[in-house]
């Protein structure tokens, strides 16, 4: 009879694990060490954070799910949790937001949208205006990754996906988005060396506070003197609110219109607006690796 701590094992399974220790050179103390090991890790394995589990299946970005759950918007088996980094089993536990029960994807989709001035980026908008959702019918529930402002135009991705939205919008990843600007005047190169290498802009529109830009990528595609006004290329990483705009206007120039033509290679030239399409797998797979 073999003991496991102070548990008494059955006669056949002694039987068994003598005979695999005998097999594996290994004595049958080591091998039922082995089996408690193994058990362990597959019940980590299995366990999964509440704010990834909600940003992986449609829930919202997990800094966003991250405020559901400080809210106290989220149920695990009939229980509010409002514990940050709570684990659950996805096979196990039955999670609820909003007092709906939260599904399991089964497959993420990964789309790209060349978005028309006019839609608001978000799932749903208080001032009942258009979305970026309204132009993307399909079954799944997808989320945008990052924003666009409502005057802007251009590349938004869009996917059920956390760990992807995550990868794409978490700054420490610098994902490059490049966008072409028509402002009024004459840029010159003396502005562009400005944008160059970082101008002073407000956090937001409700903070005195500021912040110097990160260095970005700065061309004049066009300058029209009889029109009075530039068309810019502009590529940056931070992706901060309305950057671009206060990047212009900390050189004087008053914004015409933006369009974001790239999200790192990207681009939407071939995308008619208002249209969409998903991304192909080698898009999906450079995208998750570019910062390896």
């Amino acid at each position: 009879m073999i003991y496991k701590g102070h548990k008494k094992i059955s006669s056949a399974k002694s039987e068994t694990v003598y005979r695999l220790s005998l097999a594996l050179g290994c004595s049958a103390d080591e091998l039922l060490e082995l089996e408690i090991i193994s058990k362990k890790c597959v019940k980590t394995k299995s366990e999964e954070r509440l704010q990834k589990y909600l940003a992986n299946n449609g829930i919202a970005a997990r800094r966003k799910c991250e405020e559901f759950i400080l809210n106290g918007r989220v149920k695990v088996n009939g229980k509010v949790v409002t514990e940050l980094g709570t684990k659950i089993n996805p096979d196990k536990d039955i999670i609820e937001f909003d007092g709906k029960k939260v599904e399991k994807v089964e497959k993420h989709v990964y789309i790209l949208l060349n978005k028309p001035i006019g839609y608001v980026t978000t799932v749903k908008d208080q001032f009942d205006r258009p979305t970026v959702l309204d132009l993307v019918k399909i079954k799944e529930k997808v989320l945008p990754v990052g924003r666009l402002d409502m005057y802007t135009s251009g590349a938004l991705m869009l996917t059920n996906d956390g760990d992807f939205i995550n990868k794409i919008t978490h700054p420490s990843h610098e994902v490059e988005k490049t966008y072409t600007v028509t402002v009024k005047g004459i840029v010159t190169q003396d502005d562009v060396e400005k944008l160059k290498n970082g101008v002073e802009i407000p956090v937001d529109e409700k903070s005195e506070e500021t912040f110097v830009t990160s260095p970005a990528k700065v061309k004049i595609l066009k300058t029209d003197e009889e029109k009075n006004l530039s068309r810019l290329q502009i590529t940056i990483h931070e992706g901060k609110n309305r950057e671009v705009r206060k990047m212009c206007e900390a050189i004087c120039r008053k914004v015409l219109a933006l369009h974001r033509r790239k999200i790192a290679d990207l681009d939407v030239k071939n995308l008619e607006i208002g249209k969409w399409r998903y991304l192909t797998d080698n898009e999906v797979k450079r995208l998750l690796e570019l910062d390896k």
